[in-house]
């Protein structure tokens, strides 16, 4: 590669991912409109990093026609601990996932991965995942690699970088919170919220989020990844800011995408840059979707 080529090539493009056909091998309702699909996918199940994300559509169709992006929620092995499927959780409420959700066992789809660049995997002594909406969706694997009870990436990278992970989640009500029970399993500190009262504390992710980080220790090195409604995390990043400089926020963009691979442009979003000009679009495909909280220019 030339070295002007160099420069212009982006460590996460979409020339490193893998499409695969196959089918759908479990379809389960796991919460209000909420779904948990799985299928074989071994290429993407052995490289995926946390915060990844994989594109999907139904094979031998035209409606809908373009693929829709979903985090990678889990990648399951086999007994020898071999990764062979990966498991994505969906919000039906499109045409797309409503065509997923209808869509029987052993349905043909085409997905596309890995996608992105995922979370970091620095030193921390605690990582809190402040999520809303269907944001939970990208925290499992980075969760558990953070605490070290799993290996990402091929090949695989350092794990166990952080010595207590929590999660505090929110929803509108009890109904819509899913896939708890796989955070509580994986020894997460696990801290609900919901606007009517209806499971944990009655309140919103941002203002649970302030009052966690005024109780922990002085000197705490601290991260916070945060993925949901955009007004949410850009609270969150408020919070943040306004808690110490030492706790540092990344923030995994829920853009809408139509390629997923950096062609089409209708995923951007306003970052930060030096110069005249104080931001610039991004893809939240290629160049995301995690950035630095205080990158974004909300």
């Amino acid at each position: 590669m030339s070295e002007t080529a160099s420069k212009l090539h982006a460590k996460h493009y979409a020339d490193r991912m893998v499409q695969i056909d196959s089918v759908i091998e479990q379809n389960e309702r796991i919460g209000e409109a909420t779904y948990r699909l799985r299928i074989a996918a071994k290429a993407i199940a052995e490289s995926v990093l946390p915060g990844q994300f994989v594109m999907i559509r139904l094979s031998g169709t035209n409606a809908p026609l373009i693929g829709r992006a979903f985090a990678v929620y889990d990648v399951i092995r086999t007994e020898s601990g071999e990764a062979i499927w990966i498991d994505l959780v969906y919000l039906c409420k499109g045409v797309m996932t409503k065509a997923l959700a209808a869509s029987p066992l052993g349905t043909a789809v085409t997905v596309w991965g890995p996608l992105g660049n995922g979370f970091l995997n620095e030193g921390c002594d605690r990582l809190i995942m402040a999520v809303g909406g269907i944001g939970q969706t990208p925290m499992l694997l980075l969760g558990r690699e953070a605490l070290g009870s799993e290996c990402y990436g091929s090949p695989p990278r350092a794990n166990g970088w952080s010595e207590k992970v929590e999660l505090i989640y929110g929803a509108r009500r009890k109904s819509l919170l899913a896939g708890v029970d796989d955070f509580a399993q994986s020894r997460f500190e696990v801290t609900l919220c919901t606007d009517d009262g209806s499971a944990g504390v009655r309140d919103l992710v941002p203002n649970v989020l302030a009052k966690r980080l005024t109780e922990l220790p002085s000197g705490e090195r601290v991260r916070v990844a945060t993925c949901g409604p955009e007004v949410m995390m850009q609270k969150v990043a408020q919070v943040c800011r306004d808690a110490s400089a030492s706790v540092v926020c990344d923030v995994s963009m829920e853009t809408p995408m139509a390629c997923g691979i950096g062609i089409c442009f209708s995923c951007v979003a306003k970052i930060r840059q030096d110069g005249d000009d104080p931001w610039d679009y991004k893809r939240t495909c290629v160049e995301g979707p995690v950035f630095r909280a205080d990158q974004i220019y909300w």
